[in-house]
């Protein structure tokens, strides 16, 4: 496939943090897509959850499943509109390997753990796990990937951890969130990937539990359009055995609508701004973007989600239970770090006596947390404080 101009091309990369010869069969981008996939922490994604915890069924999405609808939404939108493929998928793959146990819920409560430590942002964490917590090569911590990934990744940053990288790493990926410009094209994509993944299966997997009904939804334009058309064509589907099929054809018209529309939203601002590379991009405003009444529509449906499934009692009662074992795990090892396992507690013994100590060890806590996945984290909770929460 040819690149659009504006497209990142792998043989003009930034390149990654410590030189490497490049590999013989496959792309720069290609290569860092293999790496993420067989990381560990990739692996981890398949005990991660959404909204529905891991204990709540099998059925229910987790995070390994929303990164995969994500690359290939995100594949499918960048080969209309000449971007790198692999690149997209390298991020769709890796932009949640940072996300803690328990979704959002797990994030608040580490979050509001470290408040007094610089705190805990899951982009800035799955930045950190493929620059430094990932052990797999003998010359340097990480997966040493490309700028262009390592970019994408990092969807959000407050502006005092972009201090903090941009110290580390003058001109690198932090550079952007205090000069306010912006990231690559495929990494504006697979921000907007992400959002029409989550709102389709956050629909399918709030109906398949009961929370939310076909007929609450018909309260939202974005979706009941779509039913509308499904049941012009197909009649039989308004028969009550037949709602399953009705979702999902609903789903699969409103993911294809939200596709085609981005595509032609992104055409037409490209078009309009004619940027030449990759560089004049960043100096632009977002491109890759929904047509204004498709943004509004998908602004209705998120809110309507918020509402009816993350606010659900069930839901919360549930995500507060959550929290409270990220915040008595993170209580139990920081009082007592050699409940950590492997390299976490070597680190926070090479903390001791520093004058950093309690910020390196609270650090240390919170990529330990962040890297379980539900089940470790309840079954670990339970040991160290004989409490079962989640089952």
């Amino acid at each position: 496939m040819t690149l659009a101009p504006f497209a990142c091309d792998p043989a003009e990369s930034r390149g990654r943090r410590y030189p490497q010869t490049p590999a013989p069969t496959r792309t720069e981008y290609q290569r860092d897509r293999d790496r993420i996939v067989h990381c560990s922490a990739f692996r981890r994604l398949v005990y991660k959850t959404q909204v529905f915890l891991n204990h709540e069924g099998d059925l229910f999405r987790t995070r390994l499943t929303h990164s995969l609808e994500v690359a290939q939404l995100g594949r499918s939108i960048a080969r209309s509109l000449g971007l790198n493929e692999d690149l997209v998928e390298a991020i769709a793959l890796a932009h949640d390997l940072g996300h803690t146990p328990f979704g959002h819920a797990g994030q608040d409560a580490l979050n509001d753990c470290m408040a007094a430590f610089g705190g805990f942002e899951h982009n800035l964490q799955s930045l950190r796990v493929v620059d430094q917590l990932e052990e797999r090569y003998p010359q340097f911590d990480g997966l040493n990937l490309t700028f262009e990934t390592r970019e994408g990744i990092l969807k959000h940053c407050s502006r005092s951890n972009a201090q903090a990288l941009e110290q580390s790493e003058p001109g690198g990926v932090g550079r952007r969130f205090l000069e306010r410009t912006q990231p690559s094209l495929e990494a504006q994509l697979c921000n907007l990937a992400d959002e029409i993944a989550y709102n389709a299966h956050d629909i399918d997997d709030g109906v398949r539990s009961g929370l939310i009904t076909l007929e609450q939804l018909q309260e939202v334009a974005l979706f009941d359009d779509f039913r509308r058309q499904t049941l012009a064509e197909y009649p039989h589907l308004q028969d009550k055995t037949q709602g399953r099929r009705l979702l999902y054809e609903t789903i699969r018209r409103m993911l294809s609508a939200q596709v085609y529309d981005v595509i032609a939203a992104t055409t037409s601002a490209l078009e309009a701004a004619a940027p030449h590379g990759v560089d004049e991009v960043r100096q632009l405003a977002p491109l890759l973007q929904f047509g204004d009444d498709m943004r509004l529509k998908s602004q209705v449906l998120k809110q309507f989600l918020l509402q009816q499934l993350y606010r659900h009692p069930q839901v919360m009662n549930t995500l507060w239970q959550a929290q409270q074992v990220v915040r008595e795990l993170f209580a139990a090892y920081l009082a007592c770090p050699q409940e950590m396992q492997g390299g976490f507690l070597a680190r926070s013994e090479a903390a001791r006596g520093a004058a950093d100590e309690a910020s390196t060890t609270a650090r240390v806590v919170a990529d330990y947390i962040a890297g379980m996945t539900d089940r470790f984290a309840a079954s670990e909770h339970e040991r160290l404080t004989g409490q079962r929460l989640l089952s």
